[in-house]
């Protein structure tokens, strides 16, 4: 995967922007940092109570949102495949495509320069500065365009 240099924690971020950082907070956005793939607030809030069992719903939510609000990831939809919700990712995730198998729901990222020289095309015709892009391909993965 194609990812940009981190240039501050997601801790960091929010501290930075005078935001109060709780114990629980924390453990969330710990396990937003180090996700080896996309998480729903539901994988969020399973994970997060192995670590405290404590943490409620309301905790996940509002630290996804503030999360939105800062500007530090992007919630995608990705396909809403076999019905599922909406996934989280950090903003600084690099440029990339996200592909979706329709038929096992597999989520890939394809890494690619494209989307840089169509924001460039976007804001050299349109005059808008492009703050964020996202591509979404629906498709079969090997495994199931081949029936298996």
């Amino acid at each position: 995967m194609d990812k940009k240099r981190k240039t501050q924690t997601l801790s960091e971020a929010l501290v930075t922007r005078g935001v109060r950082m709780t114990r629980q907070r924390k453990i969330v956005l710990d396990l937003l940092e180090n996700a080896s793939g996309h998480l729903d607030a539901a994988a969020v809030l399973e994970q997060a109570r192995r670590t405290d069992p404590g943490i409620d719903r309301a905790t996940v939510y509002r630290t996804l949102s503030l999360l939105k609000r800062s500007g530090l990831i992007e919630e995608l939809d990705l396909l809403h495949l076999g019905g599922k919700g909406h996934y989280y990712e950090r903003r600084e995730t690099g440029t990339h495509v996200h592909i979706g198998c329709v038929g096992c729901g597999q989520i890939v990222e394809f890494p690619t320069r494209l989307i840089a020289r169509l924001e460039a095309d976007i804001q050299e015709i349109t005059g808008y500065k492009v703050e964020s892009t996202r591509v979404e391909v629906a498709g079969r993965c090997p495994r199931c365009a081949q029936g298996q």
